[in-house]
C-alpha cells in the first residue's frame, strides 16, 4: 500500500514538502488512539534488547539524526518501533539552513542527496521540548546530535559546541559531536586530529556523565578512520557513529540519470550506494576500539538482513533514515520482526 502512495502521491511532491507531511502525521500519533495501537503492533521482541552506554535499548535499530531535527516527534517515532531517536543536528544558534531546494531523491538508487545545512530552531528551544517528553509513555532512548552554528567561525567552534552541550546534555540520554556533515562550510576540517582532540575534550567537560560519541564521515581515508578511532579511545569517549553522508558520486556506481544527479548538485548522498563504504568504516573502527565500546553503524541500511550484517560486523546499534522515505511508516516493524528471526534468542 505504501509503495503505491509513494509512487503516485509522495514522489510527485517536493521531497522536503513530502517529508513535512509525513513528519506531521508521526508527530500527531501520541495524541491519537492510533498511536497506542501502532505501539502494540510495532513493539520489538524482548530478545532484541541491547545494553550499552549504560542504557537499555528496546531494539538495536533507531532513527539517525536528520529526520527529527528539533525533537518534535520523539514519542511518535517510538510508537513506530524505533529503539532510539537521534535528534538533530542542533546548533547553539537557531538557523534556517540552506536555500531550497535542498533535498533531492534518486529513486532509481533508493537514495537521497541533501544539503539542508543544519536547519533547526536552536539548542535551547530543543532542550525544553525534549525535556517535556521525559515522562511520556513509549519514549525511546533519545540521543542528541550537535554541530557548529553556521555564523560561527571555525576558530570559535569549541565555544559554540560547548554552548550546545551545556543546554542539551541535561536532557540527552547520549550526546553526539557531529564534525562530518558536508553541508556546513569548514565543518569536516574539524575531523583533523589537532582540531578534534580539544573540541571533544571541551564537549566532554560540558557533558559530564552523559555518554559522548563522535560521528565521522565515510570519505575519510582508512588511516584517518583508525587515528580518529584511537583518539576516541584515548579521550575516553563512549562511542563512535560511522558514518555520515558522502560527497562522492561517480565512485558509487549510481544508476540514476546523470542529468538528475548533476541537477541535484552538491550535498551529502545517503542510501544503499553508501552501504559498502559504511560497512568498511564500521570494520575499521571496530578493529581499533575495545569490544565494549559502543559503535553505531549508519549508512545504506534498508532491510533486517542489512542490520544483522552490521551487528555481525561489530556494530552495537544500527541507525537508518533514507529507507524510511521509501519503505514507509512500518519500516521499523519490518526490521524488528526480521531481526527476531535472524538473531539468536
Amino acid at each position: 500500500m505504501y509503495s503505491q502512495l509513494f509512487r503516485h502521491v509522495l514522489a510527485r511532491l517536493d521531497p522536503e514538502q513530502a517529508h513535512h507531511l509525513a513528519f506531521d502525521v508521526i508527530r500527531a500519533l501520541p495524541r491519537t488512539a492510533l498511536g497506542e495501537y501502532l505501539r502494540r503492533y510495532t513493539a520489538p521482541a524482548p530478545q532484541l534488547r541491547v545494553h550499552t552506554l549504560g542504557l537499555e535499548f528496546e531494539s538495536p535499530f533507531g532513527v539517525a539524526a536528520g529526520f527529527d531535527k528539533d525533537g518534535r516527534a520523539i514519542v511518535g517515532l517510538g510508537q513506530l518501533g524505533f529503539g532510539h531517536v537521534e535528534v538533530g543536528t542542533l546548533t547553539a544558534k537557531a538557523q534556517p539552513g540552506n536555500e531550497r531546494p535542498r533535498l533531492f531523491r534518486l529513486v532509481a538508487d533508493r537514495a537521497v542527496i541533501n544539503r539542508m545545512g543544519f536547519n533547526n530552531g536552536g539548542a535551547a528551544a530543543a532542550a525544553l521540548r525534549i525535556a517535556q517528553t521525559t515522562s511520556a509513555r513509549w519514549r525511546p532512548i533519545v540521543g542528541v546530535n550537535i554541530g557548529k552554528s553556521r555564523v560561527v567561525d571555525v576558530a570559535d567552534a569549541i565555544d559554540d559546541y560547548r554552548s550546545s552541550a551545556r543546554a542539551l546534555a541535561p536532557v540527552a540520554d547520549y550526546l553526539v559531536v557531529n564534525v562530518s556533515s558536508p553541508n556546513t562550510p569548514g565543518l569536516r576540517g574539524l575531523q583533523e586530529l589537532d582540531k578534534l582532540a580539544p573540541l571533544l575534550t571541551a564537549v566532554r567537560e560540558e557533558s559530564g556523565t552523559v555518554p559522548l560519541l563522535v560521528k565521522i564521515a565515510p570519505d575519510l581515508s582508512d588511516d584517518e578512520v583508525r587515528r580518529i578511532s584511537q583518539l576516541a579511545v584515548d579521550l575516553g569517549l563512549d562511542g563512535i557513529i560511522a558514518t555520515n553522508t558522502t560527497i562522492l558520486r561517480e565512485e558509487l556506481g549510481l544508476v540514476s540519470d546523470p542529468a538528475l544527479i548533476a541537477a541535484a548538485g552538491a550535498g551529502g548522498l545517503a542510501g544503499p550506494p553508501l552501504a559498502a563504504r559504511s560497512l568498511e568504516v564500521l570494520k575499521l573502527v571496530r578493529a581499533v576500539v575495545p569490544a565494549d565500546m559502543c559503535v553505531i553503524s549508519v549508512g545504506g541500511v534498508e532491510t533486517a538482513e542489512d542490520v544483522a550484517e552490521r551487528l555481525a560486523a561489530g556494530a552495537t546499534l544500527v541507525q537508518g533514515y533514507t529507507a524510511f522515505l521509501y519503505r514507509g511508516p512500518l519500516w521499523a516493524r519490518e526490521i524488528n520482526r526480521g531481526l527476531a528471526r535472524l538473531l539468536p534468542a
